[in-house]
């Protein structure tokens, strides 16, 4: 996914945990995992909207633990940008412009 969104060109950060993703989203807008070692990504993005200074930062959510048919076909679940593992690299850098235009 990160050479993907950086051939498109994106600027990539990443991160491998809740707590370095946090402290990155305050500069980036983050696409977050909802499994990580430390937090979960419902958890990162909770703290994100709880703090004034990421609270208007826009998220997607990579899962695999739901199934593509599970996700609407607007990929929001609750205000937020959802896509299920395995997806095609050219719908999630639709995605990314649609977020990233808002």
């Amino acid at each position: 996914m990160e050479s993907r969104l950086t051939a498109n060109g994106y600027e990539v950060h990443t991160a491998h945990t809740g707590e370095e993703g946090l402290s990155k989203c305050k500069l980036i807008r983050p696409i977050l995992d909802l499994m990580m070692p430390d937090m979960d990504g419902s958890s990162v993005a909770h703290e994100m909207k709880d703090d004034p200074n990421t609270c208007n930062i826009p998220v997607i959510f990579l899962t695999g633990a739901v199934k593509a048919s599970e996700v609407p076909k607007s990929h929001k679940i609750g205000g937020q940008y959802f896509f299920a593992k395995p997806f095609k690299a050219e719908d999630l850098l639709k995605m990314v412009q649609l977020v990233l235009s808002e």
